[in-house]
């Protein structure tokens, strides 16, 4: 009797992972190409820097000897010459001093945008707007070494489903520009 019964939870439990198995699979193939890649680097970031704010973002150490005023000429530049918009910058150290009453290291946000392709991803979702515009922020880290960071949009191009052609190309052109502008800032490149 027992072994009847073992039998029966024994196939109860092998047809229950089968069908876990295959709504698993069909939501899956609705997933981007991409979406393995980027799920799979996303985890390890997280196991590799242990929280998730440094496991989404795009880092780039500025060239020693460069100075804020050097890399903020160079983002202005560079964006201007890849034709996306500096649609607004917050010096977020200004602030903080002035409301502690003490000197803060340097950080300060800098927002870039496409509006075009801004609205294209609006018109798609409207949960996109928290990705937008696009941040590169420059920060002076505690042992006053100079960074550019960004949120990896690789998570909004590919971490759902597939999006439709021509906005992925237009996403895929945004994030190639933001990666551009911080690597040739973080040289020093004007």
């Amino acid at each position: 009797m027992f072994k009847n019964i073992f039998a029966l939870i024994g196939l109860v439990a092998v047809i229950a992972v089968g069908i876990l198995y295959l709504n698993v699979k069909n939501s899956l193939s609705e997933f981007d190409p991409g979406a393995t890649k980027t799920y799979t680097e996303l985890v390890q970031n997280i196991l590799k820097y242990k929280d998730a704010a440094s496991a989404t973002v795009w880092r780039y150490p500025v060239e020693e000897g460069l100075t804020t005023e050097d890399v903020e000429k160079s983002l202005k530049m560079i964006a201007n010459e890849l034709n996306i918009a500096n649609v607004g910058e917050l010096p977020l150290s200004k602030d903080i001093s002035a409301r502690s009453g003490k000197e803060y290291r340097f950080v300060k946000i800098f927002l870039f945008c496409n509006s075009l392709t801004a609205a294209k991803m609006l018109d798609y979702n409207d949960a996109f707007s928290a990705y937008l515009p696009c941040r590169i922020s420059l920060v002076e880290d505690k042992e006053g070494k100079l960074w550019l960071y960004s949120l990896n949009m690789d998570l909004m191009i590919h971490g759902g489903k597939t999006l439709p052609p021509e906005l992925k190309e237009e996403a895929e052109g945004v994030k190639s520009i933001i990666l551009e502008v911080m690597e040739r800032a973080a040289e020093g490149d004007f």
